[in-house]
């Protein structure tokens, strides 16, 4: 019973063990973990390739759009809550806001 426990934890550990060599997929791995490669017919710089994402500059400034105006609602939050101790959220309920 004792011999036949050790060899199955023997199997199981070697199982464990040898996990790593069946995951290997083909690739060459620079480093570990690091073995990303490009499909064949990547272009070494992406730029003016049709894999190029060309972002609109319009489109790219809306986030910094958005957090001034957030930054700015806020201001007037705080302002009317020194004024008078009343906490609005809504900006439009604000008397004097718009």
């Amino acid at each position: 019973m004792k011999r036949s426990l050790t060899i199955m934890a023997g199997l199981v550990a070697g199982i464990a063990l040898g996990g790593g060599a069946l995951a290997y997929d083909g690739t060459n791995c620079r480093a570990p973990g690091n073995c990303w490669e490009p499909k064949p017919g990547y272009p070494e710089t992406v730029a003016g390739t049709k894999y190029d994402p060309q972002h609109d500059p319009a489109e790219l400034s809306k986030q910094a759009e958005s957090l001034a105006a957030m930054d700015e609602r806020n201001a007037m939050r705080v302002k009317h809550f020194k004024e008078t101790g009343e906490f609005i959220y809504d900006v439009s309920k604000i008397p004097g806001a718009n």
